[in-house]
């Protein structure tokens, strides 16, 4: 219990800077606490990674097919991305986390 209490406060506190940067939402503080319960303390760490990494890789997908699609199409709006959805990174990077390891 101990161990899921600090992963609750770790991933509350971590991804809670980040929101009050403006670059996260609140769900996505939640999310990651609500993982942090469930993970505990040790697998937090390996999974905010993961979530790290895998959240770059969406962001550069994303970026790039909005850069193919403002060269490749008729020209719409802005062209410019307001938000990146981060859950998905979050979920992905809570599973690795609890993949077998070799």
């Amino acid at each position: 219990m101990g161990s899921s209490a600090a992963g609750v406060g770790a991933g509350f506190a971590v991804f809670l800077v980040f929101y009050l940067l403006g670059g996260m939402g609140g769900g996505d503080v939640k999310l990651m606490a609500g993982f942090g319960a469930v993970l505990g303390l040790e697998r937090l760490l390996e999974a905010a990674l993961w979530t790290a990494g895998l959240g770059g890789l969406f962001a550069l997908g994303v970026l790039g097919f909005e850069w193919l699609r403002r060269r490749l199409g008729p020209p719409r709006g802005s062209g410019r991305v307001e938000a990146i959805p981060y859950a998905p990174a979050i979920a992905l990077g809570a599973w690795l986390s609890l993949a077998p390891k070799g």
